[in-house]
């Protein structure tokens, strides 16, 4: 069951390799939102970017959606390995993590495996990652599964985070789902 210190991490969906992953536009507009719905919710929600002087910004779509939210750099693949990013993540106080993003097999997957490893709880939003081939993609779904990550998708997480259809947030999320 997912709690209320869950928090989401968008992963590096950004520049040109946004545009080349597969189903870029599905992995766009579910991550746009599974991040209103972390809103409607009140989570914490953190941005992390791989090197964006070279990769470029978070793509136009979801810049509109990063407003009050922390936006990291990081250069290292997995989040984790960025100190300034390890600090933000721990300041959060979330024990259980919902990770989307790009790609699935490097970035996703060494963060993820990095949250693994400092005892926090990971769900993956399997509808919001991705890679540039569906091969690797699928590879590091099975891989974050076998290892302890739970899977999950945009609209399975956010019931879940609702519980109940009394939640205040219930019609928020009704709309976005729909």
């Amino acid at each position: 069951m997912l709690d209320y210190h869950t928090g989401l991490l968008v992963v590096d969906i950004q520049g040109k390799l946004a545009r080349l992953v597969e189903g870029s536009e599905s992995l766009i507009a579910n991550t746009a939102r599974l991040v209103q719905g972390a809103k409607a919710l009140g989570l914490p929600v953190l941005w992390l970017e791989q090197n964006p002087d070279k990769l470029g910004a978070t793509v136009p779509e979801l810049q509109p959606l990063q407003g009050g939210y922390p936006v990291l750099t990081k250069y290292s693949f997995g989040a984790l390995g960025e100190p300034t990013v390890a600090d933000a993540l721990a300041e959060t106080g979330v024990s259980h993590w919902l990770v989307c993003g790009i790609e699935a097999h490097i970035c996703v997957y060494q963060s993820v495996l990095g949250l693994l490893a400092s005892g926090a709880r990971v769900s993956l939003v399997v509808d919001a990652v991705s890679s540039r081939s569906a091969a690797n993609r699928d590879l590091a779904i099975g891989q974050l599964a076998a290892r302890g990550a739970a899977l999950t998708s945009v609209e399975m997480c956010l019931y879940e985070l609702l519980g109940d259809c009394r939640h205040p947030a219930f019609r928020e999320i009704l709309a976005l789902v729909k």
